[in-house]
């Protein structure tokens, strides 16, 4: 079934829902006006259905492989990236002294969403260039800048990050690659890394890797990490691809789904590299990469929810079985399929506002300098990734559902996103990591960005009371149950906090849906909008509850459970 870039949904979102119009009236941004918003949603939606979608299949079929030390993308990735890059579409955000149009990141994110609906395997590509591009911004020397800048925004080269290792896992700080003084302002980076997305290819020209490395006076843990530029062709005198480095794909990982992105083992044998940033401040560097990663990861698993919703959505509207209230209508007609289709609409709304709200806080905070505008897009960044991809497998799992014994066989199509989407939950740090984060860090200000968010919420529902009633009510009593058991969570423990800490961001991101909804049924009250935003307000908010309370729980039952409870049959 033909994917449909949903640029109508981009564009009510940012006019009614996040507040993306107050951009264009920041010195930084002067330029996103309505125009060339629209130009840019109007062109990644053609470039996402008419470029993209038609690989999708065919990258799942035919997996990126690895033939004599070269790595082939699947038929047709080629040219799909050839597209990307010629478009401009991966410096969108990036600096214009670098050849970057400067535009916001909701704005990018939108884009992103497009492109992960259309093509995941293909979309990681330039997704791990733009990480890599605001990494060197912030960090980079002027030398550096100036050499990769321009050709990774132009896509040119194309870039990676390099985190984990065999031994390590998520525990980045127990690494091994060394990384030895070779007396010419360039390091030998030696070591391997594991499930490097697109760490080689066919596509472009050079491969740009980012690599976390120990220099000798390194002290354990993650504060003794560096962060290192390490290319696949080493550029010359005037920034050509040149001499081959020293280092190789050792295999590529076979992968439960996102086929067409070759994930690979990476071995650096004393490979050049050159320092980003200051010795032993290489998570500072490489979390800037991440972060922006976060949200592109999170606003990934809410694109293969898109595709996999709309395609489920056709086949509901042609699939004849049973006797519907109608007769014997198609099975949009019977009323559990009815519920899994309004629900699933209804995820993909709130998961997106979620995103798109936090990429207008961080394109505000940026634009302003405004201390809570930086706290609230800090506060959001979990929340955005963990239920965005979240949200990415249920909701395909879901569309799977819909079709039926026949979505469990390949050929229906309907498997592959619940296959693509499944790895995003454990990108750019697990989703528990994300919980962890929130409930840690994110609250190490006594809670202000989050009792300023509720507040916020509670507000507008006191706002809507006179329009929406019920559902204004709801949304306040959610928000103000979330107030007391964030309390709750500032009082404790952090085990304590981490024993509940998932089911918290869940409630949270139910709590921001219901809120986002809230705002789209104001917009349209006797329309579409506020249908939908019925469902999710009626039969999805409610879940707060138990989640709430699954969250106070505290560790102390779980650390009860021995290891010979959990095995007990």
């Amino acid at each position: 079934m033909p994917y449909k870039a949903p640029v109508s949904e981009f564009r009510f979102i940012f006019e009614h829902v996040v507040g993306y119009g107050s951009l264009a009236e920041t010195e930084r941004f002067a330029e996103a006006g309505p125009d060339v918003t629209e130009a840019i949603l109007a062109g990644a939606g053609r470039l996402a259905e008419e470029v993209m979608a038609p690989l999708n299949r065919g990258g799942d079929q035919n997996p990126a492989r690895l033939e004599n030390g070269v790595v082939r993308t699947p038929p047709g990735f080629a040219e799909g990236y050839r597209a990307i890059a010629e478009g401009g579409w991966l410096g969108l955000a990036a600096a214009p002294e670098h050849g970057g149009m400067g535009l916001p990141q909701a704005l990018n994110t939108a884009v992103n969403d497009m492109m992960s609906g259309a093509c995941l395997s293909l979309q990681l590509c330039p997704l791990l260039s733009q990480g890599q591009i605001e990494a060197l911004e912030h960090h980079a020397d002027e030398a550096l800048q100036a050499l990769y800048l321009p050709r990774l925004v132009s896509g040119e080269w194309t870039g990676t990050m390099n985190l984990t290792e065999p031994q390590a896992g998520s525990d980045v700080g127990a690494l091994r690659s060394k990384a030895e003084p070779k007396g010419d302002g360039s390091y030998a980076i030696s070591g391997q890394k594991i499930f490097i997305t697109w760490g080689d290819h066919d596509v472009a020209e050079n491969v740009c890797h980012l690599v976390l490395a120990r220099l000798p006076d390194g002290v354990p843990g993650t504060k003794g990490i560096s962060l290192f530029m390490v290319p696949k062709l080493i550029p010359d005198a005037e920034g050509r691809p040149g001499e081959r480095n020293s280092l190789r794909v050792v295999s590529l990982e076979h992968k439960l789904g996102i086929h067409g992105s070759p994930t690979c083992v990476m071995e650096f044998d004393g490979a050049t590299g050159w320092l980003v940033g200051k010795p032993h401040g290489g998570m500072a560097a490489m979390f800037t990469m991440m972060n922006n990663a976060r949200l592109g990861v999170g606003i990934q698993g809410v694109g293969v929810a898109e595709a996999a919703f709309q395609h489920a959505l056709a086949f509901a509207q042609e699939r004849r079985q049973g006797r519907t209230p109608k007769g014997d209508g198609p099975i949009i007609e019977h009323a559990d399929v009815r519920r899994m289709l309004a629900e699933m609409r209804a995820e993909i709304f709130a998961a997106r506002a979620i995103a798109l709200a936090c990429g207008v806080a961080i394109d505000t905070g940026r634009a302003t300098g405004d201390e809570h505008w930086l706290a609230r897009a800090a506060l959001l960044t979990p929340i955005a990734k963990a239920h965005g991809t979240d949200i990415g497998c249920e909701v395909s799992s879901t569309a799977l559902q819909v079709f039926g014994g026949m979505g469990f066989i390949e050929e229906a199509g309907a498997a592959q996103y619940y296959r693509d989407a499944r790895i995003t939950p454990i990108y750019e740090g697990t989703n528990g990591i994300q919980a962890m984060d929130l409930v840690g860090r994110k609250l190490m200000d006594g809670g202000e960005a989050a009792m300023r968010l509720l507040q916020e919420i509670e507000d507008a529902a006191e706002a809507a009371r006179a329009c929406c009633p019920e559902m204004a009510g709801e949304v306040w009593a959610a928000a103000e149950t979330l107030r007391e058991v964030t309390e709750w969570m500032l009082a404790q423990e952090m085990n304590d906090r981490f024993a509940g800490a998932a089911p918290y961001l869940r409630a949270f991101a139910r709590v921001l849906g219901a809120h986002y909804h809230l705002r789209a049924a104001l917009a349209e009250p006797e329309g579409a909008r506020a249908r939908l935003a019925q469902v999710f307000i009626q039969r999805i908010l409610p879940e707060h509850q138990g989640l709430l309370a699954r969250a106070r729980e505290g560790a102390a039952a779980l650390y009860a459970l021995s290891a010979d409870d959990l095995e007990a049959s």
